[in-house]
């Protein structure tokens, strides 16, 4: 059976699941209730000590939302750009710093780390999602050592959700077209099953600029996942399996040279995951947990003359107990152990597997003497096999409610990461510059912020301000070094200092019960040591501002969605032109980014259509010598702003509960 016709199978599964069911007036009666509650599902902040946001439903359907790259356009903290102009992979950035320093969860298990790192927003259909929690800084210590600069946390949708069908169609200008679906059923009252099915495949080669490589490479990936919950008495299990295929094809166009360069990746990821809850004491709230995920992830890669592949096995699991003593006193407590293998391939590279075992112990005390004061302090402890070295995280958050319109946090950690170099960074392959890569380090950094949200009443409204600033300083970092040698990007532990500076104040305000505004600024000072010399980091924006419109006349029927970014300047390092001279190092411009949506909802489905970078605003050249890529001054990495002009999408969303 081939993955096209698997993918129908599902489809028409997951249609099954809808269930002949009555239809009643009260049905639809709450159903409509339903719907009018949606305003409240956009963003809000983390009532706990930690600093962060929710994101919900409606604030994810406010743009296209293809994957989980794209769910942050109308968001003011988190930043995605693409990393390269070859393979398209999108990267997000927290608090200054690239995103393999946010670990992404999984409600709550890790995923996607390693070798799937380049990929792993795309790996997260935006159609499952039921929402992402965003919590920046340390962390909880609950999830290990990894978050630096912070989390981010994603929740699908769940087996348990009322029973039906749930299905999303979306095409644009480039003609992408994708396809998902939703289907829940509930198997009596203790157990649910859901379905889901993504598939999307790109048809166009788009080459605006005319520089004879696609814009963007032509996607196809096949996702599934069969998820289950039994809850019955004290007993709760989440259980799970999931199946990914994904084909890239770019690079230079077929047509454009009798030898063209080209840059294709293929990948699959098996992936499993179990979760089981046994409440011990209500009263106390005193519960034990085991939660264990794994997944096997497989590349292969051709970058021009350089054929590069790896396999990753990776097991995560945790035994966890949490109790309440009081009202004021609680604690969690618990073990785990994350067990990874990579065994990586390079035609010229000799390169050996590498074998992690990381056994590790917390415990997570919170201080609650009543509503205006919460502190969370957190301790673990973990032993790394491949570094062999023992090291502990005390991480701290503190809440203070000063005044029924003012909040203050504050927060302090540490975070540990192991690096993959080469599986983190394949896309560097596609350049002609050399890669020198170096034996890597266990990265090691604290982090240290505060913010301070304000609620201020004006007329019968609230403006909600915030304001934070966070620092993170790396004691050992690996660093991707474009600017000791222009022939050379080199990849090596870190000699010097390295850090961040983050300040961001964001307002927002309902103006009215249709109109709500967000406004936001952040400044980035980020620096880091190469070639013995402290620099800014290159190709990162110093500052953005943000304002987001969001209109919803005519009893919510209506929603118009308008989002302008405006991105800063940034450093370009120094490199090699086409002729092989010396380009000295530059800085590009700010540039201004418009996105509009307009969506209308009817009973049982909505229809959307929008436009992303309608300023039409390109980067100039994303491709250095994109003419002749087989020469050592051929670099297609060296990527700061769009690389595609204006986009149109359309698509349509069902929502086929109890038809």
């Amino acid at each position: 059976m081939n993955k096209h016709t698997l993918a129908a199978c599902l489809l028409w599964l997951a249609a099954a699941n809808v269930g002949a069911q009555t239809d009643t007036t009260r049905n639809r009666t709450l159903q409509e209730v339903i719907i009018q509650q949606r305003k409240d599902d956009g963003i809000t902040r983390m009532s706990g000590a930690a600093n962060g946001m929710e994101i919900g439903q409606d604030e994810l359907f406010r743009a296209a939302c293809c994957n989980l790259g794209e769910s942050f356009v109308t968001n003011p903290s988190v930043d995605v750009n693409y990393s390269d102009a070859a393979v398209g992979a999108r990267q997000i950035k927290l608090l200054g710093l690239s995103g393999q320093y946010v670990q992404l969860l999984l409600e709550n298990m890790p995923t996607t780390q390693g070798a799937a790192t380049p990929y792993a927003l795309g790996y997260v259909p935006g159609a499952w999602m039921k929402s992402i929690a965003v919590s920046k800084g340390a962390s909880s210590v609950k999830n290990g050592p990894q978050s630096i600069t912070g989390q981010i946390n994603v929740d699908y949708l769940k087996p348990e959700d009322e029973p039906g069908l749930l299905l999303n169609l979306y095409t644009d200008s480039h003609l992408k077209t994708e396809a998902n679906a939703v289907g829940n059923l509930h198997l009596g009252h203790h157990l649910s099953s859901e379905v889901l099915a993504h598939y999307e495949r790109g048809l166009m080669h788009m080459d605006e600029n005319g520089d004879g490589w696609h814009d963007s490479p032509l996607v196809e990936q096949l996702h599934l996942q069969n998820r289950w919950k039994l809850a019955h008495g004290r007993y709760i299990m989440h259980a799970g399996i999931g199946y990914l295929d994904e084909q890239r094809d770019g690079g230079q166009m077929a047509d454009y040279s009798s030898n063209p360069y080209r840059v294709l990746t293929g990948a699959r990821r098996l992936e499993a995951y179990m979760k089981h809850a046994f409440l011990i004491d209500r009263q106390h709230n005193t519960n034990l947990a085991l939660l264990a995920n794994g997944d096997i992830y497989t590349l292969d890669g051709t970058f021009g003359p350089t054929r590069y592949g790896n396999r990753q096995q990776r097991i995560n699991a945790q035994l966890i107990l949490e109790h309440e003593f009081s009202s004021m006193h609680s604690l969690s407590t618990g073990i785990g152990v994350d067990a990874d293998r990579i065994a990586e391939s390079h035609s010229s590279l000799p390169l050996h597997p590498t074998d992690e075992y990381t056994p590790g112990i917390y415990a997570q005390y919170t201080f609650t003497p009543n509503y205006r004061y919460t502190l969370m302090a957190g301790l673990r402890a973990d032993h790394s096999t491949f570094f062999d070295r023992t090291y502990t995280t005390p991480r701290l958050h503190m809440k203070w409610v000063a005044t029924d319109w003012m909040t203050l946090r504050a927060s302090l950690g540490k975070g540990y990461r192991t690096p993959h170099p080469l599986a983190e960074h394949h896309y560097l392959l596609a350049t002609g510059r050399t890669l020198n890569l170096l034996e890597p380090t266990l990265e090691e950094a604290w982090n240290s912020g505060v913010s301070s949200t304000f609620y201020i009443p004006l007329a019968n409204r609230t403006i909600t301000l915030n304001a934070e600033y966070y620092y993170t300083d790396f004691i050992s970092q690996t660093v991707v070094d474009y600017d000791s040698d222009p022939t050379k990007i080199i990849i090596s532990p870190l000699n010097g200092q390295s850090f961040s500076h983050t300040v961001q104040v964001d307002a927002s305000c309902d103006i009215t019960d249709e109109l709500n505004l967000l406004a936001a600024w952040r400044y980035n000072h980020v620096m880091c040591t190469y070639g013995g010399k402290l620099r800014e980091k290159p190709l990162q924006s110093r500052y953005k501002g943000l304002l987001t419109v969001g209109w919803r006349p005519m009893l919510a029927l209506w929603q118009i969605d308008l989002t302008l970014q405006l991105n800063g300047p940034g450093r370009v390092p120094a490199h090699l032109a086409a002729d092989g001279s010396l380009c000295s190092e530059s800085t590009f411009p700010a540039y201004l980014q418009i996105n509009m949506q307009i969506t209308r909802e009817f009973r049982h489905f909505s229809l959307y259509l929008g436009g992303e970078n309608l300023t039409n605003y390109r980067q100039p050249n994303p491709i250095v010598n994109a003419a002749n890529p087989w020469a050592d001054t051929f670099d297609p990495t060296l990527v700061w702003g769009p690389v595609h002009g204006i986009m149109l999408y359309a698509g349509i969303r069902l929502n086929l509960w109890k038809i």
